[in-house]
């Protein structure tokens, strides 16, 4: 997608790709990139050891969601809501469902396809955006009116997660505190309330130390999480082995037939044992496809389904388990350390949703969808392991307040699965059209994998449409506010980008008035940011018409984005000198890395430019923003921008300027 070069001034960090983008860059080694590798990724698909060590991470990290559903998603499909009693009938149609669902929305959607359309490694919906605007391309009016759509699409999946990443971690921490009602009586509504407000606290607390700290010890508890539940589904599964039978299909379907729109409006539970879809293509960039291709089929799929079974093998026996089925498994003798242990998975499957959001933060920030915001990169060997001290606020406020408001499992679940199922069709129209330009399927095949997921995506996203007004709105309220966001953004920087460029002057014409003039040159280098990569940037021409001089060395630095998660240090930067002492950079990042200048002008030393640090000077502009009506943006949504101006990160910090070597020039612009 196209992203705009980072303006020197109050918002430095927007980026632009130029018209015609780049070569895909060739991956360097590990040993020779500056930024940190992401941990697994490589050229070579890894095997033997490191494949199994690759594995066991990513269940920690990919699979942390979807492992817990089995904590509420058999008990929420019984809630007396929706009108489905657990006869054996209903029993056997539901588990089959389940089973369904599992295996093509997950398996084969997700894990077998979906996993194929990664951009340099990664995954998510920002990333599978930018992959096809990069392959699409185009300038006829169809093409840009497809590509606003699909754009416009991309934008509102990213925004569904964010409602996605808060409720998550609510409801899992809830749902394995809940097992304490079922081993004493004595525990309280409000008490298990507090205890799970009291983990997301410590939880949110934490991220600032970074994941890798506890990240060892993920891997592990998650393979005992996985075979806990798997042996549990085994000893229920022995008692009732007729339970097996729900493998058939057929009993979906007479479920269907018996319950008419009570059974259709189950799907809305039924969806709950797939919400780690999307995490798990998200988070593909930690481990790449492999490792959780293996750690699925090996492990997740198979403990998953034997502890559902196990449920709906219980539930043959004692229909009142609907209840809790979960934890009516559990023998009393181990029901306090289950909970310890649902709480450990619980608060690994929050860590997978708060570091997604992370991620997908910083991607929006430099694919030009954020202003600047504080980055902090928590190791040195895993370049996904970031923390934002605004997103991981505004998450925890969110998570605790949903807690607090919700206070169980059974009434949460009620928001949750609107926002994932608006992201599962996104996803389904982004990879149909991916299929197309970069797998070269045929027509008939994408064809056939559109119409099927897109029938089952839009029924349970309208299987969902029921909890909007029990909870389902939160996650549409956060994806509307966060949509909002990111398109004023992006449009108050395309106005405002045309403003500055329509005031700037061609780099020849100012050049030839510089060989003219003459003016006066001081030692030392001067480095202008700017977001124009072809003319003289309105700071430069501030400077030359209020100090009258010029320096011996003139930088004009524009910072790119480009539509990939990474660009290796031999294609960061592109050097151009411009005659009188002047030159041009134009530095290239990906869309998952930060800028640093000092990188950049350390990556131009061997072609041509020296600097010295104490004797160079950053010359920022610094725009104060009044709002007219004389443009197309809307007075509310310039107002909005502004805010977001005043609130964005200083360009200082951003691009690791020593702050007292910079300096900043002001104006005033009406847009």
């Amino acid at each position: 997608m196209n992203a705009e070069p980072a303006r020197a001034g109050a918002t430095p960090a927007d980026v632009e790709t130029p018209p015609k983008p780049a070569a895909p860059p060739t991956r360097e080694p590990a040993d020779r990139v500056t930024t940190p590798p992401r941990y697994g990724r490589g050229d070579e698909p890894p095997t033997g050891r490191k494949l199994a060590g690759l594995s066991l991470a990513a269940l920690g990290v990919v699979y942390g969601d979807i492992g817990t559903s089995v904590l509420y998603a058999m008990q929420e499909c019984f809630r007396p809501g929706f009108g489905v009693a657990p006869t054996v009938e209903n029993v056997y149609g539901v588990l089959s469902l389940i089973v369904w669902a599992l295996i093509l929305i997950v398996s084969i959607k997700y894990v077998i396809f979906v996993l194929r359309a990664d951009n340099r490694g990664e995954g998510g919906v920002l990333a599978l955006l930018a992959l096809i605007q990069q392959k699409l391309g185009g300038s006829g009016d169809k093409a840009k009116i497809g590509m606003a759509v699909l754009i416009t699409l991309g934008l509102l999946g990213a925004a569904l997660l964010y409602g996605d990443g808060i409720i998550t971690p609510a409801i899992t921490v809830l749902g394995a505190i809940e097992g304490l009602r079922i081993a004493t009586t004595a525990i309280t509504t409000l008490e298990v309330v507090a205890i799970s407000a009291v983990i997301l606290f410590v939880l949110f607390m934490f991220q600032k130390h970074g994941t890798h700290r506890i990240g060892i010890v993920f891997g592990p508890v998650m393979l005992i999480w996985f075979f806990s539940i798997g042996a549990l589904g085994v000893m229920e599964i022995a008692l009732e082995p007729r339970i097996l039978l729900a493998f058939n299909p057929w009993y979906a379907v007479q479920f269907f037939a018996h319950n008419g729109l009570h059974g259709f409006f189950i799907l809305g539970a039924v969806v709950l044992v797939v919400t780690g879809a999307e995490a798990l293509y998200a988070d593909m960039g930690h481990f790449g496809r492999r490792p959780i291709r293996l750690a699925w089929f090996a492990v997740v799929f198979p403990a998953l389904i034997l502890n559902y079974f196990g449920q709906g093998a219980l539930m043959l026996r004692d229909s009142a388990a609907a209840a809790n089925p979960f934890y009516k498994l559990v023998p009393e003798a181990l029901l306090y350390p289950m909970v310890i242990l649902a709480t450990m998975a619980a608060v690994i499957a929050s860590q997978a949703l708060i570091s997604g959001a992370f991620s997908l933060t910083q991607s929006a920030m430099q694919l030009g969808y954020s202003p600047r915001i504080t980055v902090k990169h928590t190791s040195e060997k895993e370049a996904g392991q970031i923390y934002i001290p605004e997103v991981n606020k505004a998450l925890m406020f969110g998570c605790i307040g949903l807690v607090v408001g919700f206070q169980s499992a059974e009434n949460l679940a009620a928001a949750y699965g609107v926002a994932v199922t608006g992201t599962m069709i996104v996803t389904t129209i982004l990879f149909s059209v991916l299929s197309q330009v970069t797998l070269k399927w045929s027509l008939a095949k994408t064809g056939a994998f559109f119409l099927l997921y897109f029938i089952i995506d839009a029924a349970l996203l309208s299987a969902n449409v029921v909890k909007i007004e029990s909870g389902g709105w939160f996650p549409i309220v956060v994806a509307i506010i966060i949509y909002t966001l990111m398109t004023t953004w992006k449009k108050g920087r395309s106005v405002l980008r045309e403003l500055l460029r329509s005031g700037s002057l061609p780099m020849d014409l100012f050049l030839e008035d510089v060989r003219r003039r003459k003016p006066p040159r001081v030692p030392g280098t001067a480095v202008f940011l700017t977001s124009d990569t072809s003319g003289a940037p309105i700071v430069l021409l501030h400077h030359i018409k209020h100090n009258k001089v010029l320096h011996e060395q003139v930088i004009l630095l524009s910072i790119v984005t480009k539509d990939v998660p990474e660009v290796p240090p031999s294609e960061r930067a592109r050097v151009e000198q411009l005659g009188e002492g002047f030159w041009r950079i134009i530095a290239g990042y990906g869309f998952m890395q930060s800028p640093s200048v000092r990188e950049v002008m350390e990556c131009c030393e061997p072609q041509g430019i020296k600097i010295r640090p104490n004797d160079t000077s950053y010359y920022l502009g610094r725009e104060q923003l009044i709002p007219t009506g004389n443009t197309e943006m809307a007075r509310w949504r310039k107002k909005l921008f502004v805010v977001m101006s005043r609130n964005a990160r200083a360009a200082t910090a951003f691009f690791g300027l020593p702050p007292n070597r910079v300096v900043e020039l002001g104006a005033q612009i009406e847009f």
